[in-house]
């Protein structure tokens, strides 16, 4: 996974990069949510709403398009249990409360998330040290806020719905967990992997991208 979102952001060619896992479905104004909470210096994490087994059995056989449900569809698929809760799905404009949990990692989701890019290359990406389901997310999250980079919360503007699976295989979560532990032990910013890796540093730097970013809510 590390690996192939370190391949998306050099192949992107704007300034801000949006994170979504496969098995989330993004509602329409998704992209344009994100981009209203752009802000230099900080990254945006969102959260989910978890569907159920049945319904995203329906929704992948029937090609049900959940995504343009009005609220009151979800509100109906809340009462058959067809959704854990709703409360995600409303627009709330929090303002500066987004910010209360600037230096807070934990909890966050790489999943639904937005970077930018300059911030990605600062910390060298994802580390792809990480095998495996687990942690690779804290460990981004971890260096950004070291390098000076805060978080904002997404909620109430940027939710998705994550499809029903089975867990994925978790046979490598302890070895994940103690290399995370050794990184909050340290003071490392940069991945031990990373997108380093897959360029030369001079191909993933991008003069002007901080400026681009300030223009991006324009």
């Amino acid at each position: 996974m590390a690996e192939i979102r370190n391949r998306a952001i050099l192949a992107a060619r704007g300034a801000y990069c949006i994170f979504l896992d496969g098995d989330c479905i993004p509602r329409i104004d998704f992209v344009a949510a994100h981009r209203r909470l752009v802000d230099p210096g900080w990254f945006v994490a969102g959260n989910r709403v978890l569907l159920s087994r049945d319904f995203t059995s329906k929704i992948l056989k029937s090609g049900l398009e959940a995504e343009l449900w009005h609220f009151s569809d979800l509100v109906a698929a809340r009462l058959r249990g067809q959704v854990n809760r709703l409360a995600p799905l409303l627009s709330i404009p929090l303002g500066p409360l987004r910010k209360l949990r600037a230096k807070r990692w934990q909890a966050a989701r790489g999943g639904n998330v937005a970077i930018a890019k300059c911030d990605l290359i600062a910390v060298d990406g994802f580390d792809t040290a990480f095998s495996g389901w687990g942690r690779e997310d804290s460990d981004i999250f971890i260096r950004l806020m070291r390098s000076g980079v805060r978080r904002k919360n997404g909620r109430f503007a940027t939710a998705v719905l994550h499809l029903w699976h089975r867990e994925n295989d978790r046979s490598q979560l302890p070895e994940n967990e103690s290399r995370l532990d050794a990184l909050i032990k340290s003071d490392r910013v940069c991945a031990e992997r990373g997108l380093s890796l897959l360029a030369d540093a001079s191909d993933v730097d991008e003069p002007g991208a901080d400026r681009a970013l300030r223009q991006f809510k324009a």
